[in-house]
């Protein structure tokens, strides 16, 4: 089981629209994907067609039959753990535990088929998460994988990605991969293209990034991954390419 977080302390930034697109693809590789909307405005849920709420909020998630709580898509591979307007408690929730900063790496471990037997545990399960930073994230840090850190190209995202960098280099983080890409990216403006350039060659970046584009914008129209309407498009394909440098790491990671 691999774990890829889409975060940012700032909202806004492409986190759902990569999150389910990325899911999607993963799914459509034919690996077996659970994506969990974790951000209680629920627009992963929405773009995907699937009620917004939990039966128990949220102990109904973490304390009952977890099973029950998953949602398939319209898509082959690929399920969704949906939101509730009850997450924005989560972090009350956690305080309330016992070890309450590993609340999200317990629970994520009941889908790796090693701690009971789950039909077709996961093989890749992606979060889309919350902006901020609280309780819930330090969480994330320590379940997650990898980190995957859209940036729109302007100097206001720069310094949360430092902020971000700082929070990480952390002794509990050593283990987590952080991977900044560029979202929203306007080439007509200078701005966004310098910034562009300065992060490509001065900072650890993905080569992949996706445009700023009304493709993106329309999945609130048609509630549907772009790469399933709109493949050909300028950013269907840099989200292709943007999952293909994500599962190349992915394949050499497990490698090693």
């Amino acid at each position: 089981m691999y774990i890829t977080a889409l975060f940012s302390i700032k909202g806004g930034v492409g986190k759902t629209s990569t999150a389910v697109n990325l899911a999607y693809l993963s799914a459509a590789s034919g690996v077996r994907t659970l994506l969990w909307d974790l951000d209680p405005q629920a627009a992963s849920s929405f773009y995907l067609r699937v009620d917004a709420s939990i039966k128990g909020g949220i102990e109904g998630v973490f304390e009952k039959n977890t099973d029950k709580r998953i949602k398939g898509t319209d898509y082959p591979n690929f399920d969704l753990l949906p939101s509730d307007w009850s997450y924005r408690n989560l972090d009350l929730y956690f305080h309330a535990q016992k070890k309450p900063k590993q609340q999200i790496r317990r629970f994520l471990q009941e889908f790796s088929g090693n701690e009971r037997t789950y039909a077709g545990a996961y093989e890749h399960i992606f979060i889309d998460c919350p902006p901020g930073f609280t309780l819930l994230s330090e969480n994330i840090l320590r379940a997650a994988d990898d980190l995957l850190v859209p940036i729109i190209p302007t100097t206001l995202s720069l310094r949360t990605l430092d902020q971000l960098l700082e929070m990480t280099a952390l002794p509990k983080c050593n283990h987590l991969r952080i991977l900044p890409f560029l979202s929203m990216v306007d080439g007509r403006k200078r701005l966004h293209r310098d910034t562009m350039t300065q992060l490509q060659t001065q900072r650890r970046v993905l080569r992949s990034y996706i445009p700023y584009s009304s493709d993106v914008e329309k999945m609130g129209l048609r509630r549907e991954p772009l790469v399933a309407y709109a493949p050909r498009s300028a950013a269907g394909h840099a989200f292709k390419l943007l999952w293909s440098e994500l599962q190349n790491r992915v394949a050499t990671l497990k490698q090693k």
